[in-house]
């Protein structure tokens, strides 16, 4: 029922409106707020709010409906401020939201606090203020409350975390809670917007020295005892003809520009005191513009009826299924189809599973899209986000290329969506919550604005070709490569005889030893890859085969060797290198297996003249990394590129002659269903990077059972053969495309505790849902991390079944026993359709 209420002062009643709002905390419904009366009549879905939540946290929410109806549980507290004056979420994304929400088994707050970039949230944060009524008298204060005092005497407040910088300490609550005690300083929450646009400062000639055709002649009289205000003002007319053109003066010189002309800054001052400058700003963009070449691609035959082939599925509605070789032009086409799209009006998103595969293709894009195209990615600072965000909503971006993260901009108008390298298991978001795949997610972000859908891979996802081959995608080939261009020639190193026969070098067969030499005489490059960071996964003690292991983790520690430390890669423990076994005593520790860094290190010994470099998370934690690495290998200032699959996509270089893969074995029999699956697209992917123009490349397999299926269908490059014989398997084992799988990870700091739990939830499981569909509880191949132990409970559901339903009763269950009073401290993670 509405509420009335009175306008302050007045006798005029108005009707009090509130608002569910969405919180980006994991609550399951949004909260109702009362609306201000100043806001009466102005809130719609998806403003974004400032509102009280609990005793004193404030957050930034966004409004989901409006309406005149008091909740009927508690008491509905005001919203605190309204930061847009136009919705930051369309309707459009909030459906998009909705969907993600129900779907992937999470709140929808969740799913905006992961989906709004943090530069368009409110941050509460704590700060430090003096108590203008303390006294120090007959205190005894210490040396680090001293520092923190003498800091508030100097500024009016001290965000709480610069404390620790001040004191040159991280133990700062201790400090803090003293002074607080003491009643020397006051905590106060101090509510900030995190975005703040990039200001250019910007100097011009006062316009009215430029109304009259002397009034700049006076001036440069008034300073010819002045040389060096004349010297600035000069500068400053070199580049604005302002005097010729007086429309040029309106957008001034930027200050730094002048600056840079090497004029002095005290004159430049003094010149803007008395008025002959006027200093303004404007808001600028963080991204350098840059306007489109006018190249446009030229297909092939083979090119453009592959494109109709596309277009005639369109017309049926379908989502299209690209599968080409690599190599083939996929890009070449979705840039075709994605200007045709533009110059109808509509906007276009081309997705990428990966960073490192922006940098190459953004390269290409900007020559024909100029300044309408943006980018977004993990790796941009908010604020970049942020103006990608507020770009694609004015229109100013017609085409956005991005990784993951990129399904949740606020497109209005979307056309075209390109999911690239669409079998990528980089599309999956495992933390935190939504666990979405963006793939999956991309084509209901396509139906809901009635757009089209491309999916492209030389190795299709089986799920993506099992759906074509069922006629609910559109199924297109592309089995040749761009001109000239043939696929490699893929060979397999039986490295277990190079043991026997002693020949390997270090961790080298003689074959790709001697195939690298002949590509450095012939002034060609080479990929080698590994997928596995670090010297070596681990060492052991030859004596008595200890294996230094993670503190928090069930995991060995992995060597560095550069660092000289061993990490964990799975939460970021560090630990020194034993000199000696923890166990035995003796100082017979060596490293096992290798890592990238150990090819590294072995390369530049066998190749001193030659420059080796390294791509893996290790060496690219810089914005600007894979750019600088890629264009170094572009200029071929570079010979060898040793990586993980951070280099198997991609990637395009005309002097790419030979591939190296090593250690395919470890990948091939890791205990997932999908792991031959994935063995054969990375070795695919990284194959095609070579031999891209007329000469064929090479690619050498060091495998210890060349005779694997996997292995004999990627030397063939059989595609076909390969997802036959893996959807007959799936099939009988029951798992995806044919189940729906659901998988619950149980967490504990104490394993009775965990164990006791998964089986209790299991039992529960099986009586909701049925014993068949239910299986588990087993402990993962990593049985502990960050100190809590793991079980895991999987769910086959069939597709026939009433998906929405049964994950309904599946979330009741599992949020009903997250409340148990017997599991406190138990923590459950859903993941729909794992990865």
């Amino acid at each position: 029922m509405s509420q009335l209420e009175l306008t302050p002062g007045t006798s005029q009643e108005y009707t009090t409106q509130f608002a569910d709002v969405i919180l980006p905390v994991p609550v399951p419904r949004p909260f109702t707020y009362r609306v201000p009366q100043e806001f009466n009549g102005m809130l719609a879905p998806g403003y974004r709010v400032v509102v009280p939540f609990g005793a004193r946290k404030v957050f930034t929410g966004v409004i989901k409906t409006v309406h005149e109806n008091p909740p009927d549980k508690y008491e509905a507290k005001y919203i605190i401020d309204v930061l847009d004056e136009a919705p930051t979420l369309n309707a459009r994304q909030i459906k998009l939201f909705s969907w993600m929400a129900e779907y992937y088994l999470c709140t929808l707050g969740e799913v905006v606090n992961n989906g709004i970039p943090s530069g368009l949230k409110i941050s509460s944060e704590s700060f430090l203020q003096l108590n203008p009524e303390f006294s120090d008298k007959d205190l005894s204060i210490s040396w680090e409350e001293e520092l923190i005092l003498l800091e508030l005497q100097k500024n009016d407040s001290l965000p709480y975390d610069k404390v620790a910088d001040v004191i040159g300490s991280s133990k700062v609550s201790k400090t803090i809670k003293s002074l607080i005690l003491k009643q020397a300083i006051i905590i106060f929450e101090n509510i900030r917007e995190r975005y703040s646009p990039k200001i250019e400062k910007r100097l011009r000639i006062v316009p009215e020295l430029l109304r009259e055709e002397t009034a700049l002649e006076d001036v440069f009289k008034d300073l010819e005892k002045r040389p060096k205000q004349s010297e600035v003002l000069l500068a400053y007319l070199q580049e604005v003809p302002a005097h010729a053109t007086p429309s040029a003066n309106r957008n001034g010189l930027a200050k730094k520009d002048l600056l840079a002309k090497g004029v002095s800054e005290s004159s430049l001052k003094t010149l803007v005191k008395n008025g002959v400058l006027e200093e303004f700003e404007i808001i600028k963009s963080r991204f350098e513009e840059e306007g489109a070449t006018g190249y446009t691609p030229t297909l092939t035959d083979f090119q453009e009826q592959a494109k109709s082939a596309c277009l005639d599925h369109f017309k049926e509605n379908k989502p299209v299924l690209l599968e080409g070789v690599t190599g083939s032009g996929k890009t070449e086409i979705y840039i075709d189809l994605a200007l045709n799209h533009l110059e109808n009006g509509s906007q276009v998103l081309y997705l990428l599973p990966e960073i490192a595969l922006t940098t190459q293709i953004v390269q290409r894009l900007k020559k024909v899209f100029g300044d309408r195209l943006g980018v977004y990615h993990s790796r941009y600072s908010d604020n970049e986000r942020v103006e990608v965000w507020q770009g694609v909503a004015s229109g100013r971006y017609e085409i956005v290329v991005g990784v993951r993260s990129a399904i949740y901009l606020p497109f209005d108008r979307l056309g075209l969506v390109i999911v690239d390298e669409e079998h990528e298991a980089s599309y999956k978001q495992n933390d935190p919550a939504p666990r979405y795949h963006a793939r999956d997610t991309a084509l209901i972000l396509a139906k809901i604005h009635q757009a089209q859908i491309i999916l492209g891979s030389a190795t299709p996802a089986i799920e993506s070709r099992y759906l074509a081959e069922q006629g609910k995608y559109g199924l297109v080939h592309l089995t040749r490569r761009y001109g000239d261009s043939q696929l490699p020639q893929i060979e397999l190193v039986d490295i277990s005889r190079e043991y026997k026969k002693k020949t390997m070098k270090g961790n080298f067969s003689p074959q790709l030893y001697e195939a690298l030499e002949k590509t450095f005489e012939q002034n060609e490059q080479a990929i080698i890859f590994q997928n596995r960071r670090g010297y070596a996964p681990y060492l052991n003690c030859n004596m008595c085969g200890w294996v230094p292991t993670c503190d928090n983790c069930a995991v060995s520690l992995t060597y560095h060797q550069f660092l000289n430390e061993l990490k964990c890669h799975y939460c970021g423990f560090r630990a020194a290198v034993p000199t000696s076994c923890e166990a035995c005593g003796a100082h017979e520790m060596r490293a096992k297996s290798f890592g990238t860094e150990q090819l590294e290190e072995e390369l530049k010994l066998f190749f001193p003249g030659k420059t080796i470099e390294r791509m893996d998370l290790d060496t690219m934690k810089g914005k600007s990394s894979y750019e600088i690495l890629i264009d170094r290998f572009a200029s071929g200032e570079i010979d060898v590129i040793v990586g993980t699959q951070m280099i198997a996509k991609g990637l395009d270089f005309d002097k790419i002659s030979l591939v190296g893969i090593l250690d395919i074995d470890r990948m091939i029999h890791f205990p997932d269903f999908r792991a031959q699956e994935r063995a054969f697209d990375i070795c695919l992917q990284v194959a095609g990077r070579s031999g891209r123009r007329s000469k064929q490349g090479l690619v050498l397999i060091q495998t210890y059972s060349p005779d694997q299926y996997v292995l004999q269908r990627v030397a063939a490059h059989n595609y076909e053969q390969f997802y036959t014989e893996e959807i007959k398997e799936r099939q009988e084992y029951h798992y995806p495309p044919f189940v729906r799988l659901i998988k619950i990870t149980l967490k504990h700091r104490e394993l009775n505790q965990v164990l006791e739990a998964s089986m209790a939830l299991s039992m529960l499981l099986q009586q909701k849902i049925g014993p068949s569909r239910v299986f588990g509880p087993a402990q993962p191949a990593i049985s502990k991390i960050r100190n809590r132990y793991l079980q895991e409970i999987h769910l086959k559901l069939e597709r026939t079944a009433n998906i929405r339903q049964a994950k309904q009763e599946i979330l009741d269950l599992v949020n009903s026993f997250k409340t148990a009073e017997n599991y406190k401290g138990l923590i459950l993670v859903l993941d729909v359709d794992p990865f």
